[in-house]
């Protein structure tokens, strides 16, 4: 079978050439469709409960809310573990499910399990986290007073626009799973009772929370037929300004009087509670956000994608307000994505140097060279086929020396003939016919060996592609890769090679040995000599083998190890820490720089 796919593709270069010529369009097409990042994404599929209750204590939350839903999840299809933090006011659940699982699948069944958790009445709905990872963090940004503005917005300010405008904007950006806000006070309306009025009135601040949530809200009624016309009923009580607060009714006194919520309170603008700050070069507080991206999406669209939001929202925002971005994936990816390139350039170009040098003719060592484009095409489309991410250990994990093994030992038999027939008495020029039938007699007698090398290289691979877990994520992308491009090589020996060669490699045959010929023959030499004085010395070099594997082993055995590589992405970042009770002006003694990795 391999024969005649080779005799075909010697026969009908036209039709070869036709399909290498779409190879490379859609090739082409495909490099821009492949996902960019760092590294792979390692997260399990994983959904988060989050829920809140401001006035319960950690065991509490604990034992109302917790353990409640950890009970209703737990017999979830394909579930692996799930593990809980509760602490004050706070209960977060972390259900991890096998790899097999759709993570909206598995959203939608934790979803359908909290309807039916009863939990303490005095803690929120719980919510489920956003739908991204642990390398969802694509983008940070500060909102903050352009030179000259310093004095004119305060915090809150810079908390409202951020949450009502940068932030609505950007969540409508495609990729993008959630926004999260930091820093700047959010603005809250306080009703501060005032004890001694609630006193003298004889109410508690039970009614004071009842007037509140009674009194403001809408409500819809019936409608009324007006002849042709029909008039619809709608209440309108939502309270929208202070004074409509303060003119809200607790209760009737015993004389009529209404009693209002501004004879009891103090209704005033305030803030949450604040646990944090954010702050930029030392110049005050500011407010901010973090993006955060879908799980799955393509970092590099992603983030190009909020960068063309960011610049529509800026016209948006208030005079003398500005977006600054701080963290951006993009130099990371960049960073990493640009020393592969790097090493896969210096890399081909090595081996079209050497090829050339070796086969000692230029045409064939182009032609051997240009599987390696080529063949790359194919992986990537192969790639975005199974969904693999081009990044550090995907595209880094290729040896372009195993992609054109197959077509340097074809190349190298159809040279090696045609030497050989010179020294038969053929003619110094062979015609086209004559060329088609070298090409495919040699090509036909070295491809099991092409092959047989192949699909060795391939089996090497196999155990990296039965891990599973967090090591198949991260290893399984450079296994799939480089088979993928050890495929396309292989394609392309049968096909491709056997076409190019019998069209491109010179038909005249040389009477003289060329430099490659030289070099191979003093290389010869060398090595026979060599030969000759090892077999001398035969017990010596078997102990002194033995005894380099000790070394070696030895020296293995005494080597770290790192599950991943470490990625400098250029920034540093500060972690201050202090203890419960110590004041601000001991920060600087616990102050630490790291590199961000």
């Amino acid at each position: 079978m391999l024969d005649n796919i080779i005799q075909f593709s010697v026969k009908n270069k036209l039709l070869i050439g036709i399909f290498i010529l779409l190879w490379i369009v859609y090739g082409t097409y495909e490099v821009t469709q492949l996902p960019i990042d760092a590294v792979p994404d390692i997260t399990n599929n994983q959904v988060q409960v989050i829920t809140t209750a401001p006035s319960l204590g950690a065991e509490d939350v604990e034992r109302l809310i917790t353990f409640p839903i950890e009970q209703a999840i737990s017999n979830i299809p394909g579930l692996k573990e799930s593990r809980s933090m509760s602490r004050f006011g706070l209960s977060l659940i972390t259900v991890v499910f096998d790899d097999n699982s759709d993570v909206y699948w598995a959203r939608q069944q934790v979803t359908e399990r909290l309807a039916q958790v009863e939990i303490a009445e005095n803690a929120n709905t719980p919510q489920l986290a956003p739908a991204t990872t642990g390398l969802g963090e694509i983008y940070q940004y500060v909102l903050k007073p352009k030179d000259g503005y310093e004095g004119k917005y305060s915090l809150a300010d810079l908390r409202t626009t951020q949450d009502w405008i940068v932030r609505r904007q950007l969540l409508g950006t495609e990729g993008v799973a959630d926004v999260s806000t930091f820093g700047g006070e959010l603005k809250q309306y306080e009703v501060a009772v005032i004890p001694a009025s609630l006193k003298a009135l004889n109410l508690t601040i039970s009614d004071v929370f009842t007037a509140l949530s009674r009194n403001n809200q809408n409500t819809g009624g019936a409608y009324i037929e007006k002849g042709p016309s029909v008039l619809y009923i709608r209440s309108v009580g939502l309270a929208g300004s202070m004074d409509d607060i303060k003119k809200i009714v607790v209760k009737n006194s015993t004389n009529g009087t209404p009693v209002l919520i501004s004879h009891v309170a103090d209704v005033r603008l305030g803030s949450a509670v604040r646990y944090g700050a954010l702050t930029m070069a030392g110049k005050g507080e500011l407010s901010g956000g973090i993006v955060m991206m879908l799980k799955g999406g393509n970092s590099s669209e992603v983030v190009k994608n909020v960068k063309a939001r960011i610049a529509e929202i800026q016209k948006t925002l208030p005079e003398g307000l500005e977006i600054a971005p701080f963290l951006d994936r993009t130099k990371m990816v960049n960073n990493a994505i640009g020393t592969v390139e790097r090493n896969l350039l210096e890399g081909a170009v090595i081996v079209i140097l050497v090829l050339v040098l070796f086969l000692g003719n230029l045409r064939a060592g182009l032609i051997v060279a240009s599987v390696i484009p080529l063949s790359m095409l194919f992986a990537i489309t192969m790639m975005n086929l199974f969904g693999v991410s081009g990044n550090l250990m995907s595209l880094g994990a290729l040896d372009f020396g195993l992609i054109v093994d197959g077509a340097v030992i074809i190349v190298e038999a159809i040279l090696h003939h045609m030497h050989s027939s010179k020294r038969v008495g053929l003619a110094n020029e062979v015609s086209q016919q004559e060329m088609d039938h070298k090409v495919a007699g040699s090509a036909s007698r070295m491809m099991n060996a092409a092959v047989f090398g192949q699909v060795i290289i391939l089996i090497v691979y196999l155990p990296i592609l039965s891990l599973s877990g967090i090591e198949g994520k991260m290893f399984k992308p450079m296994a799939q890769t480089v088979a993928f491009a050890v495929l396309g090589a292989f394609i392309l020996s049968l096909t491709y090679i056997p076409m190019i060669s019998s069209m491109f490699i010179s038909k005249k045959i040389s009477h003289e040995p060329n430099f490659s010929d030289r070099i191979m023959r003093r290389l010869e030499n060398v090595y026979a000599s060599l030969l000759t004085g090892a077999l001398k010395f035969k017990k010596a070099l078997v102990f002194s083998s033995f005894a380099l594997f000790g070394l070696s082993v030895f020296l293995f055995t005494r080597m770290g190890g790192e599950f991943i590589p470490q990625l400098e992405e250029g920034d540093f970042a500060t972690e201050t820490r202090l203890l419960a009770g110590q004041i601000s002006a001991r920060l600087l003694r616990h102050l630490i720089v790291f590199p961000i990795k």
